[in-house]
């Protein structure tokens, strides 16, 4: 199945958000920078936060089994509720 072109990418976003981390721990920029990094951070973590959201409420209706809704962990050492 083909993957949607979306306006927001998760992927690149995460690794724009690990650019971001490597440049205000690098100590090499002004404090300027720093808060235009750092609330371009909070923007591309809320984006992240509310796709995450998205998809883990998708799991849940598709782990729907015979009416009753069962919640199922991504750690592989959990079992099901």
């Amino acid at each position: 199945m083909p993957r949607k072109s979306t306006k927001f990418n998760f992927e690149n976003s995460i690794e724009e958000l690990e650019k971001i981390v490597e440049q205000m721990e690098s100590g090499d920029i002004t404090l300027e920078e720093s808060l235009k990094y750092f609330e371009r951070g909070i923007e591309l973590t809320q984006s992240c936060q509310q796709i995450l959201s998205s998809a883990e409420q998708k799991v849940e209706i598709l782990m729907q089994k015979n009416g009753q809704q069962q919640r199922v962990s991504f750690d592989s050492e959990s079992t099901p509720e």
